[in-house]
This record gives C-alpha cells, structure tokens and sequence, in this order.
C-alpha cells in the first residue's frame, strides 16, 4: 500500500522536502534576529563529549568595545565594509591551497557566525555551501550588529564555555563589559584555538598573537554604542 502511493505522490513530496530544506533555515534566521539562539549544534556535540555549559547571554552594548576591537583585529579586518565574504582573502586562501598549504584565513566574522549558528564542524563542500548561503541570509536580515552580538554570545572559548560574558567570567573574574585592552586581546588570540590555547596563560605563540592584535585594535571600526560606522 505504501509505494503505490509513495509513486502516485513522488512530485508532491519532492516539493514540500524543497520546501523544508529551504524554508527551515530562512526561518531561524528570521527569528534569531530578534531570538537569542537557545543552543548550537558545536554546545550539542560537546555536552554530548561530557563537556558542560557555560554560558550567559549579553547585548551587544554590554561587551566592552576592547573585545569587538580585538575580535575584529585578529578575524576580520574588513568586518564592517564587506558583504559576507572577503574575496581577497579567498583568492588568497585559494593561492595557497593550489600550492599544496592548508586553507586558512578567508572565514569571516559573518560566515563563522553561520557555522556556528546553524552548522556542524568539519570542511566538507556540502557544509562550505550551506554555510555560504547562511552567510547571505544573515548579512541580509540581521546587519553587522546583530551578526557580530550573536557571534560574541555563540562562540567557543575553551572547554564548554561560550560567548563573551561567560569567558570573561571564566578567565578573568569579570563581566564583558569590563574587560581591558589586553584582556581582549588575549581572548581574541586563542580563538583559531580555543581548546589548546589559554588567555591566561598563554605560550610564545599565543604571547605574539596577543601583541599583534593589540598593534592593530586601533584600526579596527568598531566604536562604543557603535558595531560599525
């Protein structure tokens, strides 16, 4: 009874699953404009690893401006004028694959935003394409402000602890809003990293990370009250 009708109704269910696939995602990324996300698929796959979770939603006016700076610095120095993508850094991602290097740099603040949001880790072509699409919608529906509030609020800063409140507590003993240049800056450092590297007692190549994002947090456009201009 089931495949004769599975084949009388084949189109109809092609259809509603085109219109799922699709559908589905633009939907939270409608409703995460105004809803924090509750969890991400990385907080699943850890607590189900037997990590814990730490983390405290903040807007985006209650982290000090020193971590924007410093996240803008050392992930995406073209955050605030780049539509989701930095095509330069691409090309030159693409320049080092061909000749035989790792793909490294060409992520920006909009597309690991998506990745963590609604993605699984890995680097597969399937999961780089959806997460190119995402980075479309969300650059569309929630502007620079609200991508970088959810990226502070989401991403991992050491074992099963995420967002910028919950690491600034973590490490430091103080709210987001509170932390300095230097404590920025060292949080900032250890993102490629977050589960080998430390903030508080980072190693010679975590220290030259930290001295070369403070160098360059003054060029960053980020201002108090103010993502980007």
């Amino acid at each position: 009874m089931l495949l004769p009708w599975l084949k009388r109704n084949t189109r109809q269910l092609v259809a509603w699953s085109l219109i799922l696939a699709l559908g589905m995602p633009l939907a939270l990324v409608v409703l995460y404009r105004f809803v924090a996300p509750p969890v991400t698929p990385l907080m699943l796959i850890r607590m189900a690893q037997g990590e814990g979770l730490q983390r405290r939603w903040v807007s985006v006016e209650a982290v000090s401006p020193q971590l924007m700076r410093a996240v803008v610095a050392s992930e995406d120095a073209t955050f605030c004028s780049h539509h989701g993508f930095d095509w330069q850094a691409i090309d030159h991602a693409i320049d080092r694959y061909e000749e035989g290097g790792r793909v490294l740099g060409a992520s920006t603040i909009s597309m690991q935003t998506a990745k963590n949001v609604f993605l699984w880790p890995g680097r597969n072509f399937l999961r780089k394409g959806l997460e190119a699409g995402l980075t479309v919608l969300i650059e569309a529906i929630w502007g620079k402000r609200r991508i970088m509030e959810v990226y502070l609020n989401v991403i991992e800063w050491g074992h099963g602890i995420y967002g910028a409140e919950a690491a600034a507590n973590h490490y430091f003993h103080k709210p987001a809003a509170s932390l300095s240049r230097r404590e920025a800056a060292a949080l900032a450092a250890v993102l490629p990293s977050p589960l080998r590297w430390s903030p508080v007692r980072p190693g010679a190549r975590v220290e030259g990370r930290i001295r070369l994002i403070e160098a360059r947090m003054g060029h960053a456009a980020v201002w108090p009250g103010k993502v980007c201009p």
